[in-house]
């Protein structure tokens, strides 16, 4: 599978869980809440000496997913137009790929 048919599928099988009110406070909480745990899991890796567990990142990862999906739905956007635009933001930002320099100074100026 493409992985723009990949979006596509996922967006429309991930649907299927939610209701038919959608309440973007929910997702947006959702989607707050999961990377949250994506997090601990990297304090602990980081700071407390657990092993990173790379199952439980990738379970914490999909429901991350799970929720920018119903976040994109609700707000009548597709996975795939999320990811074109996040895409040519990081082009424009970074044309000849990432530089450390770039990053430290891009706000300077605005």
């Amino acid at each position: 599978m493409q992985p723009r048919d990949f979006f596509v599928t996922y967006q429309e099988l991930s649907q299927r869980t939610l209701p038919e009110e959608h309440d973007v406070r929910n997702y947006a909480m959702g989607l707050a809440g999961e990377a949250g745990e994506v997090v601990e899991l990297v304090k602990k890796h980081a700071y407390h000496g657990h092993p990173l567990d790379a199952e439980r990142v990738a379970e914490e990862l999909g429901d991350v997913l799970f929720y920018a999906a119903a976040m994109a739905t609700a707000c009548g956007l597709s996975l795939e137009q999320v990811a074109d635009k996040n895409v040519e933001k990081l082009r424009q930002r970074y044309p000849n790929g990432f530089e450390h320099q770039k990053s430290r100074c891009r706000y300077i100026g605005r």
